[in-house]
């Protein structure tokens, strides 16, 4: 007589068996697809990239100190202080040039950026602090010429835009030193990489 115990081992084998064979002949699941293409029209809104050194990639516009200050005063004062000499949530933009060589730096984007337009590209990309990325660019150039005025590199009534920003000298533009360790020189490979 076959014991009760067999006949169970029997029937779950059976079902083991048949479950394998139904996963296998079941069709296979489709791709996985989320979202949807991207246009290049929609790529273009997000392609804020500027070259810093050369100011290429950015818009067109136009802002002088005169028209930053309103901006200023209406935006960011509440985080960066008056005259942008520090306020309860940062320190100052203004000043230091010249105090990399000495004990006591003071970083702000006079004394520190190689380059004028990174100082656009930070205000484009950063502000303010809750909600950035709604500036317009005749606001990012007027604030621009703003922080560059408040650390004596421009003139109140000069005209900041996609072309003079560049030509803006830094102080500490020369006092950089070339980075030559040997992952800086490595080659990036896109197609055919060995």
């Amino acid at each position: 007589m076959v014991s009760a115990k067999v006949i169970s081992r029997g029937f779950a084998s059976l079902a083991f068996l048949f479950s394998c064979a139904a996963a296998l002949a079941a069709p296979p699941a489709p791709a996985v697809k989320h979202g949807q293409p991207i246009s290049e029209a929609d790529l273009a809104a997000w392609n804020i990239d500027i070259n810093a050194k050369t100011g290429a990639g950015l818009p067109v516009g136009r802002g002088t100190a005169v028209e930053g200050k309103k901006i200023y005063d209406a935006q960011c004062v509440v985080c960066h202080g008056a005259d942008a000499k520090g306020g309860p949530m940062f320190g100052t933009m203004v000043g230091g040039i010249g105090s990399f060589t000495t004990g006591k730096p003071v970083l702000t984007p006079g004394s520190m950026y190689p380059y004028a337009p990174i100082l656009y590209d930070y205000i484009n990309r950063a502000m303010p602090l809750t909600n950035p990325q709604t500036l317009k660019p005749n606001e990012v150039y007027a604030l621009t010429a703003y922080i560059l005025h408040l650390n004596g590199l421009i003139g109140a009534d000069e005209e900041m835009n996609e072309k003079s920003l560049a030509k803006v000298k830094m102080p500490n533009r020369d006092n950089f030193m070339v980075d030559n360790r040997p992952d800086t020189r490595a080659v990036r490979c896109m197609k055919d990489c060995k």
